[in-house]
């Protein structure tokens, strides 16, 4: 929004004495001295905690609008307001007395004076900081946050996503898809959006709870997010124009309160695949899908419309097929899916760690044939015979017609019993490697020897007991390295412990010809 109460507000001019020491991006607030989302104020240069941390920078402003009782207030003082201030991570600016960001300067450009010493002030720390960090890493172990790419010296760093308010629900889903390389390729490599026009084109667009939904773009945003991933040149990015656009077209997710992961990754996917439907920056959707060669017309499913890199990476086909128990009449329907949601077996849910030696453990596969074996219907789920022309007892059957590129399996997790949503903390064990889906196909000899064995290359993990509570962190492979992403915090891994995780969300990608596959 275009806001008035920039100059009375902006007074400070960028000077180095001015700031604390170190990055913008890890100063600590004057008050509590927390590091997590720090706000400069653009009268007075003071730092304090963002409203989603313990709001000093609110406080700040609501403290310099109390009336001076015991002095006269003088025409200046009366002006200034300490109204605005600038996020030191992203640098956006927000005003309180407007309750919304700001997209305009004032009119000798102090905004941006300011925004542009902040991030010098950050890129000279990062580089200080790394250089530092190569001194200590030369002879470090897996540990470390810096892996060597092809055996030379370049080091590659991963890059962690700042919480803006129990979002790590997003970090998590976000993380995962950044790691599918296909997926995320596609949209790296898709050409940029400029949302606006006029006097505020080409300057760079912060969207704000004001706008219209006509000017934002998930797509562009999801893109600008996966590109700021695996650069190495920042240590955690902040994902908040992304969350504001996930606020207006999706408001089941508006606030901070927590939210279910693979919800969220559903309604993220059904909406880009809209929005890709419909084209992208005058480009046709399907025009750019085509330029993608790897992407052939015989990998696409149809969700909803025509097809996307959304349907042609994560889409597969399944057969429902029902039988009357009476009159014996079979019936067949054709589903497409982006990801299965399997229950985890009632006999397996007292069984929670991997080490308990009582009883038989719960695998991957218990959880698939239990998702595709024969099931009698009870008597809620009658099942309305043609021939009968009737309600009747029935048997239900999946097939999977057509397996993904990118196979998203779901544990369902989360399950109501009288007025509570529990959850089943039930240790799954899981392959990380060679994932054998060709008994779950309903043409098996149609497919190749291994055009049905896949890979995990991510894993999404729900810490805690319940649906509304708890943490989401991600495990993820690169560049044939594990990597925990825990919200803005990134580091290496190992492969025994990410199979010793409690999945929740499981990503499996299509494995590539090679010999020696080993089997679940």
């Amino acid at each position: 929004m275009e806001c008035p109460h920039l100059g009375s507000s902006v007074c400070i001019v960028p000077d180095s004495a001015k700031f604390p020491q170190g990055s913008p991006s890890s100063w600590c607030c004057s008050v509590c001295r927390s590091n997590k989302s720090p706000w400069v104020c653009l009268t007075c240069s003071s730092v304090h905690c963002g409203r989603y941390v313990n709001g000093h920078a609110k406080k700040h402003y609501e403290d310099a609008q109390i009336p001076m009782t015991n002095h006269k207030k003088t025409e200046k003082q009366e002006k200034v307001q300490h109204t605005v201030c600038m996020d030191c991570s992203s640098y956006s600016t927000y005003c309180y007395r407007c309750d919304d960001f700001v997209v305009n300067d004032t009119k000798l450009g102090l905004v941006q004076k300011v925004r542009e010493h902040l991030q010098n002030l950050e890129n000279s720390a990062f580089t200080s900081d790394r250089h530092r960090k190569r001194k200590l890493l030369e002879n470090s172990t897996l540990n470390s946050k810096l892996l060597k790419v092809n055996g030379s010296n370049a080091a590659l760093c991963a890059t962690g996503l700042r919480n803006l308010g129990n979002t790590c629900f997003m970090n998590a889903i976000l993380q995962s898809l950044s790691n599918i390389q296909q997926f995320c390729c596609y949209f790296k490599e898709l050409p940029a959006v400029e949302l606006r026009n006029g006097k505020t084109a080409g300057r760079r667009t912060y969207h704000t709870r004001s706008q219209g939904d006509n000017n934002v773009s998930l797509v562009e945003e999801f893109r600008k997010t996966l590109c700021a991933l695996w650069q190495g040149n920042q240590t955690a990015f902040s994902p908040e124009s992304l969350f504001y656009v996930v606020w207006k077209i999706m408001p089941n997710f508006r606030g901070y309160q927590q939210q279910d992961a693979h919800e969220f990754m559903r309604y993220l996917l059904d909406h880009l695949h809209l929005e890709l439907q419909g084209g992208f920056n005058g480009v046709s959707r399907s025009v750019i899908l085509q330029e993608n060669s790897s992407l052939s017309a015989s990998n696409k499913c149809c969700i909803n419309g025509a097809s996307t890199v959304v349907t042609a990476i994560f889409g597969g086909i399944l057969q429902n097929e029902v039988n009357c128990l009476i009159c014996g009449t079979e019936s067949r329907k054709f589903d497409p899916f982006l990801d299965l949601s399997l229950d985890i077996p009632s006999q397996f849910r007292n069984k929670r760690t991997k080490n308990q030696e009582s009883g038989p453990m719960c695998t991957l596969r218990d959880c698939l044939r239990s998702f595709t074996d024969l099931e009698e219907l009870d008597e809620t789920e009658l099942y309305m015979c043609h021939k009968c022309k009737k309600k009747q007892k029935s048997t239900k059957k999946f097939w999977i017609q057509k397996l993904p590129k990118v196979l998203c399996l779901h544990l369902k997790r989360f399950h109501w019993t009288a007025y509570l949503r529990n959850k089943v903390d039930t240790y799954v064990e899981f392959p990380l490697r060679g994932l054998d889906m060709k008994c779950y196909l309903l043409e098996p000899e149609n497919s190749g020897p291994e055009s049905c064995l896949y890979d995990l290359v991510a894993v999404v993990v729900h810490h805690g007991s319940g649906v509304g509570s708890g943490h989401y962190t991600a495990y993820a492979a690169h560049e044939g390295r594990w990597f925990h992403f825990n919200d803005s915090t990134v580091t290496l891994t190992d492969e025994e412990t990410v199979g010793k995780a409690k999945a929740y969300i499981l990503f499996y990608v299509e494995r590539q010809a090679k010999p020696g596959a080993e089997k679940l």
